[in-house]
């Protein structure tokens, strides 16, 4: 029987997923298969090549013909260099590990506690802070400034404010308005 290590494909419409299977030569590409020895994903950046290089070799050794895109896959793996005693590849491009989300989310949580005062009001939400712009300058004392540097319609410190005028200049006894209506009979 003639064995072939092909590809069979996987996913949906624009993203392919392939696993390499060792499969009868006459069968479909996605028919029946005798052994799964890897899997491609090209979509992925890098493209994510797995293959298990033990049965890799005993399918070459016992005679199973890679197909182009396979032949591909084992030189960028060392698999095929390996097979025919060749010096090996340069290293595989490998994707960074992605970082831990639980590890970054609690270092995340650790620095907004740090930064954000201790609430004593109770509230449950955290207090928003006031941009730079938005905080109200300090005032400056008025014995810092000399006393030509007041405005001239500037009132002497002795001066009572209009809101301590004596009682008597406004008019004390009040008359209804119209907003209080008297009250009649309802029927009379």
């Amino acid at each position: 029987m003639a064995t072939k290590i092909k590809l069979m494909r996987l996913g949906k419409m624009r993203a392919p997923h392939y696993r390499i299977v060792v499969a009868d030569a006459r069968k479909a590409r996605n028919g029946r298969s005798i052994e799964t020895i890897g899997k491609y994903e090209p979509k992925r950046d890098p493209s994510f090549m797995e293959v298990d290089s033990e049965r890799a070799q005993y399918w070459l050794a016992v005679g199973a013909q890679p197909t182009d895109a396979v032949a591909a896959i084992l030189k960028v793996t060392g698999d095929w260099q390996k097979f025919k005693g060749l010096p090996a590849p340069e290293p595989m491009k490998v994707a960074e590990p992605r970082p831990d989300r639980k590890a970054a989310f609690e270092a995340a949580s650790r620095n907004n506690t740090e930064a954000a005062a201790p609430d004593t009001s109770g509230a449950t939400t955290p207090r928003r802070r006031r941009p730079a712009a938005e905080k109200p300058a300090e005032a400056k004392p008025d014995d810092a400034k000399p006393d030509d540097a007041k405005p001239a319609d500037a009132k002497p410190a002795d001066a009572t404010p209009a809101a301590e005028t004596p009682a008597a200049e406004t008019p004390t006894d009040e008359t209804p308005t119209d907003e209080t209506p008297a009250e009649k009979p309802a029927y009379e």
